[in-house]
């Protein structure tokens, strides 16, 4: 799927990441969409007892307030991509669709 055809509600998680990771100066943004529509942002935490990407802390805040699945994932960074951790704890809620971009939201 090309950005000119991503859909508005994937195109949100996008500009949610965006937004989370520029807020905060955060090396990651992430944001999920799960099965009901709500969405949840997050960056990545980093302290010396707790380190979580921000995938990560997205997938745990939509989990704790009663997701029970994902229809999709985004994460902005200008590393690399979704580490393997990522992929999974998206797949751990059935999500199958997880878009990498980098800070300017071009897609990956």
């Amino acid at each position: 799927m090309t950005e000119a055809t991503l859909h508005p509600e994937d195109d949100k998680i996008i500009t949610l990441a965006r937004a989370a990771r520029a807020r905060t100066g955060a090396a990651q943004g992430a944001a999920v969409r799960d099965e009901t529509g709500r969405t949840y942002s997050a960056t990545d935490v980093a302290l010396p007892s707790l380190t979580l990407s921000a995938l990560q802390v997205a997938v745990a805040m939509a989990v704790s307030s009663g997701s029970e699945s994902l229809e999709a994932a985004a994460l902005v960074t200008a590393g690399a991509g979704p580490s393997e951790a990522d992929r999974a704890v998206v797949a751990d809620l059935g999500g199958s669709t997880l878009y990498t971009a980098g800070p300017d939201g071009k897609l990956r």
